[in-house]
């Protein structure tokens, strides 16, 4: 059974960075699989924020709103997700969720931008 952990859940001022860490286990071919991350804000539907292709293709994307200030990387060895978040704005704050091949999905970790 496939698992995701995330750690990361913090508060943090408007400028300031955070780095979100998702554990996965249960899985022999984590390094095959596309993994990325998703953002639910209060009252909001849940959106995309990044995702990393495989380890042949270790290709990027990011939803416009992160573009330049969030980067995401993996460690296959570890299999280890993570997202490195800098000059975060109040608008980034919500639930952070990992995610592994569409399928399955993290509990969540709480990101707070305070003003």
């Amino acid at each position: 059974q496939v698992q995701l952990v995330e750690s990361g859940c913090a508060l943090v001022q408007a400028g300031g960075s955070l780095r979100l860490s998702c554990v996965v286990t249960g899985s022999s071919s984590f390094s095959l699989l596309t993994v990325g991350w998703y953002r639910q804000a209060p009252g909001k539907q849940r959106e995309f924020v990044a995702d990393i292709m495989s380890r042949s293709r270790p290709i990027t994307a990011y939803a416009d709103s992160v573009k330049g200030r969030f980067n995401i990387s993996r460690d296959n060895a570890k299999k280890t997700l993570y997202l490195q978040m800098n000059s975060l704005k109040p608008e980034d704050k919500g639930v952070y969720y990992c995610n592994v091949a569409t399928q399955h999905w993290g509990q969540g970790t709480q990101v707070t931008v305070s003003s």
